[in-house]
């Protein structure tokens, strides 16, 4: 297969593009590098079979090919709300021009959706016939509510022109790659841990959240790309929920730092409860995490300490 992935440098994307590469795939990575990295991807850069374009899905591009992940976006609060009209165009503009691409070629086209569509949820877990719970006038809503449009173009698109979709919802997901200063609970944590400063706990740290490790959620990408049952909506997340307090304390304890917790007031809209329904992922997919949170914690701090050079910790 002849593969695009949109956002190919930046954190799931890169490990999306090395899987796909092991799989035997051709694969064109595009990425518009706001989020993005050169260092993500630059181990592949010899291989014939590897091929980069630095652009901008917010304009439209032509390429043929056979099928596209179309992960393009900013994903955590801090790059999200830098720009959010730009982060509503990738999600919008973006994602019509991938699927009028798909459209044209007759290419088989997956959306990185996100949990965020369920926005502060009413019901736990949150499964996917869950309307959700959104701000649509809040400083997230550039992030929840333009998904959430992505997957109205995929369905419109699906049921107007018959494009083959597939539609992911991509739970908390962590791993070697992160940005240091993304904002995300687990790459804030062991940064602060390995550096002894403190550890930052929004609101009283009982706020829950499901850990997913990246070589599991990519599983789960191929997967329900290489199907042919189910057009999705589908989770892919780890169901096993922890409390923030309880993160911070493992990390701390496994860092061996000197870091203290501090507590500061809750973000806007943030949400309450977080943990996937996978039950669908399980029989469509025959899908579900098998990396433990202790194991995938432990290479996340590795890598975290090789980026930081903090030795003896």
């Amino acid at each position: 297969m002849r593969v695009l992935v949109t956002g190919g440098a930046g954190f799931i994307g890169s490990h999306l593009c090395d899987y796909l590469l092991k799989k035997g795939h051709e694969v064109i990575c595009l990425d518009n590098f706001f989020t993005g990295r050169k260092e993500n991807i630059k181990h592949n850069l010899d291989n014939f079979k590897f091929e980069v374009i630095r652009h901008d899905i917010v304009q439209p591009i032509f390429l043929e090919v056979d099928w596209i992940f179309h992960l393009a976006s900013p994903a955590s609060p801090i790059h999200y709300q830098y720009n959010p009209v730009k982060t509503t165009k990738t999600n919008v503009m973006g994602t019509i021009h991938m699927l009028g691409l798909a459209k044209r070629v007759k290419a088989r086209i997956l959306l990185a959706s996100t949990s965020e569509v369920y926005g502060d949820p009413t019901v736990h877990p949150q499964k996917e016939d869950y309307w959700g719970n959104v701000n649509p006038i809040g400083p997230r809503s550039c992030y929840d509510e333009g998904k959430r449009v992505a997957e109205t173009l995929m369905m419109d698109y699906y049921r107007q022109n018959n494009v083959d979709i597939r539609i992911v919802r991509i739970f908390n997901t962590y791993g070697p790659r992160m940005l240091k200063n993304d904002g995300r609970v687990v790459s804030n944590f062991i940064v602060q841990a390995l550096t002894n400063e403190d550890i930052t706990v929004f609101g009283d740290g009982t706020q829950t959240r499901s850990f997913c490790y990246i070589d599991d959620l990519v599983e789960g990408l191929y997967r329900m790309m290489e199907q042919e049952k189910h057009i999705g909506p589908i989770n892919l997340g780890n169901p096993e929920e922890y409390k923030i307090i309880e993160l911070a304390k493992k990390i701390i304890e496994m860092t061996n730092s000197k870091s203290k917790i501090v507590y500061k007031s809750l973000p806007p809209d943030d949400p309450t409860q977080r943990q996937p329904d996978i039950t669908l992922a399980k029989k469509i997919l025959n899908w579900q995490p098998t990396i433990s949170l202790d194991k995938g914690l432990k290479k996340t701090i590795e890598y975290f300490k090789k980026i930081l050079e903090v030795k003896n910790v």
